[in-house]
């Protein structure tokens, strides 16, 4: 829907200075930190989880619960945690990226990485142990044969890649954190996502810009759901 449509069904907008470029520049930021964060994440999470998928070591089930706990670590700890390392006397801290983009990727990357890998190590666990010898029996290297297993994975690492984005799209108290909600003097979105905007926004009580940043929001999270309820049927149908 054109931001004109938007502006007749909320008309407190328009009173606003800088809604257009705001909204916009809201979502970029958004999707620019959590697109970047979700694919940093995936660099690091498949290889993670094709190596525990192929592989037997001492520590195995440890780092298998390590990464099952991560999924549910309290989003405000990550931010804290990504706050004083890039604070100014944290290791990060000559690089002075508090309250930037490149700060809350970081967070993002912490909160994305354990859903991304414990579904993906799922998805690969989880192909049958015929598929791999069929593979051995006719004369497959170990690469071949993890290629064969990741494609017959592949539904269930899409599905982890989306629920990945879910969580750090979503994303409100370590990006408020380590992001500090910030605009520049022209409205435009320096750290401000659609999460920590709704918010502002709300206790301000400029509730026709929340709604239209939740409805934005809200289209953003029932598309990856629904595009991950695509792949697990597709995946259940083959």
């Amino acid at each position: 829907m054109p931001l004109e449509q938007v502006v007749q069904l909320f008309p407190a907008l328009a009173d606003l200075p800088f809604r257009e470029g705001y909204i916009r520049s809201i979502i970029y930021v958004s999707l620019y930190v959590s697109v970047t964060a979700v694919t940093l994440s995936t660099l690091f999470s498949l290889p993670v989880a094709m190596l525990m998928g192929f592989t037997d070591f001492p520590g195995k089930g440890l780092v298998k619960s390590v990464i099952n706990t991560g999924m549910g670590f309290p989003s405000v700890v990550v931010g804290l945690l990504v706050l004083f390392a890039v604070s100014n006397q944290g290791p990060l801290g000559p690089l002075e990226l508090i309250f930037t983009k490149e700060a809350m990727i970081m967070s993002q990357f912490v909160l994305a990485t354990p859903p991304i890998t414990a579904i993906s190590l799922a998805a690969i666990s989880g192909v049958s142990e015929n598929v791999r010898d069929a593979a051995r029996v006719l004369g497959g290297t170990r690469l071949d044969v993890a290629l064969v297993v990741i494609k017959e994975a592949r539904y269930g690492i899409a599905t982890a890649i989306l629920a990945g984005f879910g969580r750090a799209i979503s994303e409100v108290g370590s990006v408020l954190i380590v992001g500090g909600n910030i605009t520049g003097s022209d409205g435009i979105s320096k750290t401000r996502t659609l999460t920590t905007a709704i918010q502002l926004e709300a206790r301000q009580g400029r509730y026709d810009t929340a709604m239209v940043l939740g409805a934005v929001l809200l289209a953003l999270v029932l598309t990856v759901n629904a595009i991950v309820v695509r792949l697990g049927d597709e995946g259940a149908m083959r």
